[in-house]
């Protein structure tokens, strides 16, 4: 698996916000797209990812991450079906939440404790994968990503402001330092040598 890095798509960007296609074909094209995203993943130091968070608008998403008793679990799912316990067996877990599309600030969502997701692998056999802790609100957070729902979208109107108002101060700060760096690398080249 090599897989080249991809850029990640950010909240307000259309794909992020609408329920992605249905994969019709399993061939070297899908297994490549897996291979990216792992790539991305990793280059972004994220748990999980959706196709639609590097802006293609396919249903599958990779995940490497631990579940309560903290033993890793890495896979893809194409396709997939959530699957959440039934109300009186649900427990809630109010963690904190983050997402690679929305970079820097992170907010308590209380998500089920334990999720199934059916789909298939990427030569088309049917899987199932089941999470408890990180794992299961991984699950749940990347079917939402497919569904076209990024996780400020479950937070209260109060909360899901002032995330992003963290988010774009954030991107802000990050602006500046790209432009003050710019400017200072400019400078250097301008100046004449051994100065």
């Amino acid at each position: 698996m090599a897989g080249r890095v991809r850029a990640i798509t950010l909240v307000g960007t259309p794909v992020l916000h609408q329920a992605c296609r249905p994969v019709e074909e399993f061939d070297a094209a899908l297994a490549e797209l897996a291979d990216d995203m792992f790539a991305s993943m990793y280059a972004a130091k994220g748990v999980g990812l959706a196709g639609n968070q590097i802006g293609v608008d396919l249903r599958i998403f990779v995940y490497d991450c631990p579940d309560k008793e903290e033993v890793a679990h890495r896979g893809v799912v194409v396709n997939p079906v959530l699957e959440l316990p039934p109300l009186d067996e649900r427990h809630l877990d109010d963690s904190d939440e983050g997402c690679l599309s929305v970079p820097g600030p992170y907010a308590k969502l209380a998500r089920p404790d334990r999720a199934t997701v059916h789909g298939f692998d990427l030569k088309g056999d049917p899987v199932t994968v089941e999470g408890t802790g990180l794992l299961a609100r991984c699950l749940q957070h990347e079917t939402d990503h497919l569904e076209g729902k990024v996780y400020i979208d479950r937070l209260s109107t109060r909360s899901r402001k002032k995330v992003l108002k963290e988010y774009e101060r954030l991107r802000a700060e990050a602006a500046e330092a790209a432009e003050a760096a710019e400017a200072a690398e400019a400078e250097a080249s301008a100046a004449p040598d051994g100065q």
